[in-house]
Order: structure tokens, then sequence, then C-alpha cells
């Protein structure tokens, strides 16, 4: 069925990007020594913010490529390179670096105050601390490869992949309501070990939408 096949695919794809576990170590380093009952607050605006920012992102992501004339198959081709070499690039990366670049670029701005947490609910805890503008890249590339010939099966597809968002929205809300207790918990070369797994799904992924665009082209060209 698209709408859940468009699911896993997208879901598959965000969750290494996303990266719940690794971004609740940024944001517990940021909000610090708080009473539970604020990180669920927090984790709560976030997750709604992240549902509607990427929402509106995958919404309009045709009408960007329709704005810019670029056709499918070189989204499918160009955003399958890169997605690919965004999981390339964390199959390599040194144990946690991800983690420790991120809280290196916010290690100026310390724990806050409750007072002042809500006012950075999208930035920079939405973005681009969940979802940063590799996330963008990957979710843009989805949607248009995602779209059905039909007017049915491309409802179902776009539908499948918001389930996706909303779903990862969910862990990342668990992850950082309970952030102080989940990564004293989860060793970080177990949750390192998760991520790898993850990372070459989300790179084989990219090497076959990257194919399915370069696919086409080749049988135009031919055609021609």
């Amino acid at each position: 069925m698209a709408v859940w096949s468009a699911f896993f695919l997208a879901f598959s794809a965000l969750l290494p990007l996303i990266n719940p576990l690794g971004s609740a170590l940024v944001f517990l380093g940021l909000v610090g020594n708080a009473p539970p009952a604020v990180y669920r607050n927090l984790a709560r605006s976030i997750a709604i913010s992240n549902v509607i920012f990427l929402g509106i992102f995958e919404l309009l992501g045709s009408a960007i490529l329709n704005f810019f004339g670029i056709s499918l198959p070189i989204v499918q081709f160009a955003g399958g390179i890169v997605i690919a070499a965004m999981g390339w690039g964390v199959l390599n990366q040194n144990q946690s670096s991800s983690v420790r670049g991120k809280e290196e670029e916010y290690s100026d701005q310390g724990p806050e105050k409750p007072s002042n947490l809500s006012e950075k609910i999208f930035y920079p805890f939405t973005f681009p601390i969940t979802s940063g503008p590799g996330t963008l890249v990957a979710l843009l590339t989805l949607s248009a490869h995602v779209s059905g010939h039909t007017v049915t099966s491309h409802v179902l597809s776009h539908l499948g992949v918001f389930i996706a968002i909303v779903v990862l929205s969910i862990v990342v809300y668990f992850c950082y309501g309970y952030a102080p207790k989940i990564t004293s918990k989860i060793s970080p070369s177990t949750a390192h070990g998760v991520l790898r797994v993850v990372a070459f799904i989300l790179f084989c992924i990219g090497v076959q939408i990257s194919w399915n665009g370069l696919s086409f082209l080749l049988k135009t060209l031919l055609k021609g």
C-alpha cells in the first residue's frame, strides 16, 4: 500500500538525520538542571513545532520544485546523492562526534532559565537541533520521490510521509521529555551502534533514489 511504503521509506530516511537520542543530549545540555515537568512541557511544544515545521515544508516541496523548474528525476538523482552522502558521513564519523559538534556550537549559551526556554521552541530547539538543513533536503527529496502518478496514490504517499513525521516527533517528545533518565541508562556506544545500522540503511535509500532518477534520465537520453 502506498501510504505504508512511503511511511517506512520516510521514517528510515529521516530517523538518523533527526537522531532523537543524539539531539536529546544537546537538549539536555541546554536545559540543564530543571524539574521533570519543564522537560516534558518543552518536549511537547518542540514535538508539535516539529510536526508543523516539517509538515509545511513537505506540503510546499512540490511548489518549490515547480517554482525553480526542477524536474522530478533531477531531484531524485541529486537528492539521492545528498542522502547517501549523509548516511556515509554518519557511518564514518567518530563516536558521538556529531553530538559533540552540536554541543560546541551551542556551548556558549549554557543552561537556560525555564522562563527563557519557551522563547526558543522553534530556534534553536526545533531548527536546527531537532530538524536541521539535512533533514529538510531529505524531506524535499522524499516528497518528490513518493509522488504518485494518480491523485489517490499522490495523496496516500504524502500522507505516509506525514505520518512518519508525526511518529518521529512523538519519539522526539519521549527522548526530550525524559532526557535525563534515558541518557543515564543508555550507553553512548549502544546508541552509536544503533545509529550506524540506521545510517547504512539511509545510505542504501539514497543510492536507490539516485538510481531511480538516473535510470529515468538515461532512458530519456537514449530515446532522444
